[in-house]
């Protein structure tokens, strides 16, 4: 069991059948608090994650990063602010026992900010799809050319130090919260991992790749991202 205040944001939309999955297999002893945030839902997320005591905070308006940021915006009202801020899906995708291996490295100070590596990582067949095999690919060598970055995954499960999540001072409100974080950290000089992470197939259906509407928009929003910050 780790002394630092450790809190955990799960952005959640129509995940009834999983976000209690998910609350259930993250680790109590490691965490002080999980935030879910129910974007919008029209099922019983809101509900399910209450009764699974997690703090549940309500955003009506549609997007993964404004999600993130109703979350962030919980965070900074409180008295005693966290020594690192963990990011997970609602999807039941990741496994949030592994959240200990990517907050050791913070722990240990050799990183300021940790991303689950689902390409480092086993992946479940069928739970990435090509386009997403190829998106996290293009994103990840467009960075490394334009950015000089590492980076092997634009993977949602990440950990953070919540002081350097401020210096970040995050924006994007949809499909580019996880590029942005990654660019913005390289250009901030900050100490960023990839470790591996498994992956499984996700309890129903992805609003971003299991649609072509949402695979379109996350891909031209990510590549926008990657230029509007050179």
């Amino acid at each position: 069991m780790t002394t630092a205040d450790i809190k955990v944001i799960i952005p959640a939309f129509n995940e009834q059948n999983a976000v209690g999955l998910v609350i259930d297999e993250i680790p109590s002893s490691l965490v002080s608090e999980v935030i879910v945030v129910d974007n919008g839902s029209t099922d019983s997320t809101y509900d399910i994650a209450k009764d699974k005591g997690a703090t549940v905070l309500s955003e009506p308006v549609k997007g993964y990063g404004r999600a993130c940021l109703k979350g962030l915006a919980h965070i900074a009202d409180l008295d005693q602010k966290p020594d690192i801020v963990v990011f997970i899906d609602g999807d039941h995708s990741d496994y949030p026992v592994q959240m200990i291996q990517l907050v050791q490295p913070i722990l240990d100070g050799q990183a300021d900010m940790v991303i689950g590596s689902r390409a480092l990582g086993q992946k479940e067949k069928g739970s990435m799809t090509p386009q997403q095999v190829f998106g996290n690919w293009l994103a990840t060598t467009l960075m490394k050319w334009f950015y000089g970055t590492r980076y092997t995954d634009l993977g949602p499960f990440r950990a953070i130090r919540y002081q350097s999540l401020l210096e970040i001072n995050m924006q994007d409100t949809n499909y580019g919260w996880t590029v942005e974080m990654q660019l913005k950290a390289a250009k901030k000089g900050l100490k960023t991992l990839d470790v591996p992470v498994d992956y499984r197939r996700r309890i129903g259906i992805s609003k971003v790749s299991g649609t072509v509407k949402g695979t379109i928009m996350a891909g031209y929003k990510i590549i926008y991202t990657i230029f509007k910050y050179l």
